[in-house]
């Protein structure tokens, strides 16, 4: 299912959240994205009304199956595309900048043709 960029980066955003500091509170992601605090919270009630998080009784954040799965495949987009560019000599702030950008627009399809074709060659 394809969603907005925004709401990717927000969930890929919960999801490294999660992995460094747990539990995930909006005034997190609203600190690690540099987002004003109503931003983020209009974001919640979105990505919680399309099933993608959860608000617990203690206003922690946390990805639904579906939200965490979107979540992973942008993760290893950026994570991989960030790698490749490092390897081909691209400074790595500006390979994580460039991965951020590419990991929303391109295809699924194209992806796993570059990956695979990157894996043979490794």
């Amino acid at each position: 299912m394809k969603i907005q960029e925004s709401a990717e980066n927000y969930l890929e955003t919960i999801l490294i959240l999660g992995r460094n500091k747990s539990p995930v509170r909006s005034v997190d992601i609203s600190n690690e994205l540099n987002y004003s605090k109503p931003s983020v919270s209009v974001a919640m009630k979105k990505l919680r009304l399309d099933g993608y998080v959860e608000i617990d009784e203690n206003g922690f954040v946390i990805l639904t199956e579906s939200g965490r799965k979107i979540a992973e495949a942008i993760h290893e987009r950026h994570e991989f595309i960030s790698n490749w560019l490092v390897s081909l000599g691209v400074d790595k702030d500006i390979a994580a900048k460039d991965a951020c950008k590419i990991e929303h627009i391109i295809s699924e399809q194209s992806f796993k043709a570059i990956r695979e074709h990157i894996n043979t060659k490794s």
